[in-house]
Parts: C-alpha cells; structure tokens; sequence
C-alpha cells in the first residue's frame, strides 16, 4: 500500500472536530480555476461571475446583491475573496458579528481613503467605513501596510488604528507587549496577500515586502494569544492575455493560499476546538505529505 495513502486515510480517520468551519470561496474573476486547493471538496464555492458593479467600487445594487448571495453563509468562517479588488467584503463580514471584536488587517495599503462617492464603499477604504461605522470594532490593528502610506492617512483617523512596522514584524515579542496588551475581546482577520513580497504572492497591486515565512509566524503568535471568530484572504491576480504567465502567477499564489489555509486549521485548534492526532499529522508529514490538507473534513 503506498504509505501516503495509508497515512492520509489515517490521518482522515483521527481527526476529530468538535465545532466543523465553514471555508468559503467567492469566486468573482474565476482565477480560482487555476489554483489547485480550489478543488477541495469541502470548500464552498460561491460565484459572482455574473455580478455587476462590485469590481473595486461596490454601488448600491452590487452591494444588495452581495448581501443577498451571502446571507446563508457566516461569518465566523474563513472565506476566500478574489482579488483584492474586493477586499472591501471584509467589511460586510464583521458587519455580520453581533459582539465587540478587535479588526487585524495584513495589507500593504491602509485602505483608508475618502471615499469618491456617497453610499459606495470600495477596496481602498473599508476599512475607514469599519473604524467609522461598525459599533462592535474595539480595535483595528495594521500590519505591513506601508510607511509612505501610513502618513497619508489623516492624522484623526490614524490616532485609531495601531499600525506595525516592517521592524516589529521581524520581532516577535512586538506582539504580546503591544498589541496583546491592547486586544481583550476576539479578533477577526484579513489577510491581503499583497503585504508579501512578489516572490510569495502575484498581485493586483503594488507588494510589500513581508515573506510567507514572516507572515506564518506572526499569525502563530495572534493564534497562541487570540480567540479567532473568523479570516478572510484576499489578493489573487487577476486573469491576463499571456496565459502562461496567468498559470505561473496561480502557481505562487496557490501555495501561498495552501499554508495559510493549512494555518487555519492546524494552529486555530483551540479558538475553533478542533483536536487532532498530532502523531499522524507528523507521520503524514514524516511521508512528505504535502497534501493532508485534503484530507481534513471542513464542513
């Protein structure tokens, strides 16, 4: 019998979950067709393909269409949202949490601009709508956003939001003696992977400078002293006209999206309950099993 087989089939059996997360895919650009972890079967796929006046700017119309899509799904949940032309979703998901929360952004903008236009909310600024509007938010914290723009962000809105440097990513104890001290109450997530740099994560948008590396252990850290309700990951690459260059791009991001969503799961086990035989994850991995994550039943 081939030992990864045998290994994943165990590893399938032994898992126990206690509370089963919903993993959430919308599917606005259809780039998800080229990433492989898409497929999963426990993932829910939910398509927008068809929707107008939601790309970047959502108008009044996309947005009751949204809500209508979404409304059976929850928000203590990880959801996958596209490109990060649509990261203003986040905003409509803790829109959905009913008790006081804490706001952790990984974005290299700070994506709070004016907005243009009365009533649309849109990528480069939700999440001043979030800061101005949700009255659960207790905190918003930033990281890896950058410094040039950091100061562009008004100085009345900027007193509210706790931003990281790059230099206190590198340190880990930044964390417990900053914002640890700061947050009391559960933390949603939102992950832009433009906070990365290109050689992790092919984006839409200008990158940061983060490695997936960085980016994992600040999360272990906001695991080990948070209660997560719920993450959102956002920053594919939208299709091109050079479509090896679009599957390059996939492949990037596709592992990418695998280790973050493989965190979720591995490391979320006390926020969410999830027990797991760690010794038949580390004999999966002993057989150079990299695709276990199939193999643990989300839903």
């Amino acid at each position: 019998m081939n030992i990864r087989y045998f290994c994943n089939q165990h590893l399938e059996n032994r898992v126990n979950m206690e509370k089963k997360i919903p993993i959430i895919l919308l599917n606005f650009t259809g780039v998800y067709d080229l990433e492989a972890f898409a497929s999963n079967r426990n993932i829910v796929h939910v398509d927008c393909r068809d929707m107008k006046g939601v790309d970047c700017y959502c108008d009044e119309e996309g947005r009751k269409e949204l809500h209508r899509r979404l409304a059976p799904f929850p928000a203590e949940a990880v959801h996958f949202i596209d490109s990060g032309d649509f990261h203003y979703l986040t905003e409509y998901w803790v829109s959905r949490l009913h008790e006081p929360f804490s706001l952790i952004v990984f974005d290299h903008h700070p994506d709070m601009q004016q907005p243009e236009w009365e009533g649309v909310v849109s990528c480069g600024g939700w999440v001043r709508d979030v800061l101005e509007k949700n009255p659960f938010v207790k905190h918003i914290i930033i990281v890896g956003a950058s410094d040039e723009l950091i100061a562009q962000v008004p100085d009345h809105l900027r007193e509210k939001v706790l931003f990281y440097s790059q230099a206190e990513i590198d340190h880990h104890q930044a964390w417990p003696s900053k914002a640890g001290k700061l947050i009391h109450e559960p933390v949603y997530i939102s992950i832009d992977k433009d906070v990365l740099r290109k050689q992790d994560a092919i984006t839409d948008w200008s990158n940061g400078d983060m490695t997936l590396l960085q980016l994992q252990a600040v999360l272990r850290i906001i695991y080990a002293h948070e209660k997560v309700i719920g993450i959102d990951i956002t920053g594919e690459c939208s299709a091109t006209l050079d479509y090896f260059s679009e599957l390059e791009d996939a492949e990037i991001n596709n592992e990418a999206n695998e280790e973050l969503l493989r965190g979720c799961v591995i490391s979320l086990n006390n926020s969410w309950r999830i027990t797991v035989d760690h010794r038949m994850h580390n004999s999966c991995c002993a057989a150079e099993d990299t695709d276990c994550l199939n193999n643990i039943s989300y839903l």
